[in-house]
C-alpha cells in the first residue's frame, strides 16, 4: 500500500500567501487558485485590479495543470505545433501557460494556476507559491 500525500489547508495558505506576496512585490494583478490532483478547488485568491475573468481562467489552467498532471505550457504548446485536436480534450480547458503542477516524491498532489498577467508573469507566480512548501 503506498502513502498518498495532500495538501492541507495550512499548505494552500502558504502556496496564495507567498503568490499574493510575489505578484504584490512584482505589481501583478492576477487570480491564484490552488486545487487538489483531481482539479477541485481548495482555495482562490482574486487580488484587486484582477479582471474578473481571471478567476475562471486561473481554475481552468490548474485543473488542466493537476489533470494533465503537467505546466498547462505543455498544452498550449502541442496546440500551436499544429495538433488542434488537443482543444477537444475533455476537462482541460486552461491549455495557456500559467498551471503548474505540485509534486511530491515523482506524486502529482495538486496544482497552482494564476491569470491576469503576461502568460509567464502567471506561471512565475504559481512557481512562488509552490516554492513556499518544504516538499521532500
Amino acid at each position: 500500500m503506498k502513502t498518498k500525500y495532500f495538501l492541507t489547508a495550512e499548505d494552500v495558505k502558504l502556496i496564495i500567501k507567498s503568490s499574493e506576496s510575489y505578484s504584490l512585490d512584482k505589481r501583478l494583478n492576477v487570480s491564484i487558485s490552488v486545487v487538489d490532483d483531481g482539479g477541485h478547488l481548495l482555495g482562490m485568491l482574486r487580488l484587486d485590479g484582477a479582471p474578473s475573468i481571471s478567476s475562471y481562467i486561473s481554475l481552468s489552467k490548474a485543473k488542466t495543470s493537476a489533470l494533465g498532471r503537467r505546466e498547462s505550457l505543455v498544452y498550449e504548446e502541442i496546440i500551436n505545433s499544429g495538433r488542434f485536436s488537443f482543444l477537444s480534450a475533455p476537462l482541460l480547458e486552461g491549455m495557456l501557460e500559467g498551471g503548474v503542477p505540485i509534486v511530491i516524491e515523482n506524486n502529482i498532489i495538486g496544482a497552482v494556476g494564476v491569470s491576469g498577467a503576461k502568460s509567464s508573469e502567471d506561471a512565475d507566480v504559481a512557481k512562488a507559491g509552490i516554492s513556499a512548501l518544504k516538499l521532500i
